[in-house]
């Protein structure tokens, strides 16, 4: 591995989801000791680090996301001993580690949370957000839960209301108490002692609240997209001006990144859902001293297409000055792609990879992905997802995108494990296994694994400039740029072959992938249906 304190920049992160990974003590659930069996296969793919979604102790009514211990790791995953066994192995075959760092709340079962409600009077009495109701017993404002509902909980004990951005079981810390601050940083201090390598913080910009506690206004269009909230969800309805996103972050997010300073190769990636979140984004990144990178959820809705593409990644370029953006169009709180983009071959699933894979930034990979994989369609009773329980049946909630990995369809459960899984192994990827993809050169998997390994030896795609040009309705074209060298990237995305008129001519990189290259004539590019083109200039 190398010591290159800047390795983030372009990396591409696998984030693996250890539920769903592969369960190595038979119990249906996936774990830290799965995840290190499997390390090989990471390495296989040509990525640079791993984001391990949580692991810690957890009543798990969110799955994980509920922390109760911050510091232990819960004993469905394994031990603390496990994690660095995991740690070490990784760093032996060049990998670096990520972990899932839960800042704005906690569980209801953590012992500070136990602590605070007890009363008014307790040293942890302030480490939550309580609030007095209204005269008539009602919640302090009209701020609403991303789960539904209100995101305010009666406590019978305080005779309070505490604020819950997403599960009631989930109460959000105060964070102007600097004591929270103290702890959070000494809980993200534990685990750097521990070799992690970085942390993707969840829900990065709900760390602070209007502490006026004012209510939000309207929303001027009901929308989707700024956390992977629907329309259906009455949380789209406001426009969320007082419950986060609040000037405060910034200052804490300046404390994290001076203690990362202290672990020099260490690296931070937000997770920004907000009205506005590339501007958000920005933020966040800008001037070196808070958040490395970024990333939002507008590559993460169901809206596609290259005219689509280029705006966003225009919009985020316009406004992040000397930010570094992470790029993600798949992860554990959305449908997978190959389904919300309605992927229909293999062909639009490389070209989607190739983009992806292209734009200036880091990436980061949802497990799975690499296969093609689409969403699991679930019955109700398979359903354990509380997100979508609640908003069935015009929302399913996660579960479909968080069902087991396929390794081997010879095998039970796919080779994911040898008993009932926690969520069923979706029949329609048996074949799409990882040992049936390892066997075609013409896979997804394959194309993934040449991909990746071929653009880790091209500097300009890891850290150069993007400039975009004009081109066809349904194509994208941008060059990248760093010390004298261009690389022009030519996508066709749509089902009809395309014909692009260039200023300049392109000579063909000999070493891309196989599935890279169009027809050349003068500086006319003619590039067949889904068809990647990177060419020199």
């Amino acid at each position: 591995m190398n010591n290159n304190p800047d390795w983030w920049r372009g990396a591409v992160i696998y984030q693996v989801y250890p539920r769903s990974f592969y369960d190595s003590n038979g119990d249906g659930i996936g774990d830290l000791p799965g995840v290190t069996a499997k390390l090989d296969y990471i390495a296989s793919l040509n990525v640079d680090a791993i984001w391990l979604s949580p692991f810690f102790t957890s009543p798990m009514n969110d799955f994980g996301y509920d922390v109760a211990d911050y510091r232990g790791v819960d004993p469905i995953f394994g031990t603390l001993e496990d994690f660095e066994e995991l740690v070490a192995q990784a760093h032996r075959r060049g990998l670096r580690i990520m972990i899932d760092q839960v800042l704005s709340h906690s569980s209801d079962q953590h012992a500070w949370f136990k602590e605070s409600r007890a009363d008014r009077t307790n040293a942890k009495a302030d480490w939550y957000v309580w609030a007095d109701p209204k005269p008539d017993g009602t919640p302090p404002n009209n701020w609403l839960s991303v789960f539904g509902g209100s995101a305010w909980a009666w406590d019978s004990r305080r005779k309070q209301y505490y604020l819950h951005n997403f599960l009631a079981s989930q109460p959000d810390l105060n964070f102007h108490n600097p004591e929270v601050q103290d702890q959070m940083l000494a809980d993200v201090r534990f685990w750097l002692d521990r070799g992690v390598d970085g942390f993707r913080l969840d829900a990065v910009n709900f760390c602070f609240h209007d502490p006026e506690l004012r209510d939000n206004p309207a929303s001027n269009a009901v929308a989707e997209g700024s956390i992977g909230v629907r329309k259906e969800n009455p949380y789209a309805y406001q426009y969320h001006k007082y419950d986060k996103t609040q000037p405060e972050n910034l200052a804490f997010l300046q404390r994290l990144r001076a203690l990362l300073n202290e672990y020099p190769g260490t690296t931070t990636v937000g997770e920004i859902g907000d009205d506005h979140s590339l501007q958000t984004m920005a933020d966040y990144t800008r001037d070196g001293d808070k958040l490395h990178m970024a990333y939002s959820f507008d590559l993460l809705t169901e809206e596609h297409g290259a005219a689509f593409f280029e705006n966003t990644v225009r919009t985020i370029e316009g406004k992040l000055t000397d930010g570094w953006p992470c790029w993600a169009i798949g992860n554990h709180d959305v449908a997978r792609v190959a389904s919300r983009w309605q992927a229909g071959s293999d062909q639009q699933l490389r070209a989607y990879m190739a983009m992806l894979l292209t734009l200036r930034g880091s990436v980061c990979l949802y497990q799975g992905e690499e296969l093609g994989l689409t969403e699991a369609e679930l019955r109700y009773e398979d359903l354990v997802d509380p997100y979508g329980i609640n908003f069935w049946p015009e929302y399913k909630g996660r579960d479909g995108c968080r069902t087991p990995m396929v390794w081997d369809p010879t095998l039970a459960h796919a080779g994911f494990s040898n008993a009932r899984p926690w969520l069923p192994v979706y029949d329609e990827h048996l074949t799409a296994a990882v040992s049936v993809q390892q066997q075609r050169e013409d896979s997804v998997l394959a194309a993934y694994q040449a991909f990746l390994g071929w653009r880790k030896h091209q500097e300009v795609l890891l850290k150069g400039d993007i400039d975009f040009l004009e081109s066809p309705d349904d194509t994208l074209v941008f060059t990248r740029s760093l010390n004298g060298e261009r690389l022009l990237v030519a996508l066709n995305l749509s089902d009809h072959a395309a014909r692009i008129d260039l200023p300049m001519a392109g000579t063909p990189v000999a070493d891309a992938p196989a599935f890279v290259g169009g027809q050349w004539q003068g500086t006319t590019l003619n590039l067949e249906p889904w068809g990647v083109d990177i060419a020199r200039l």
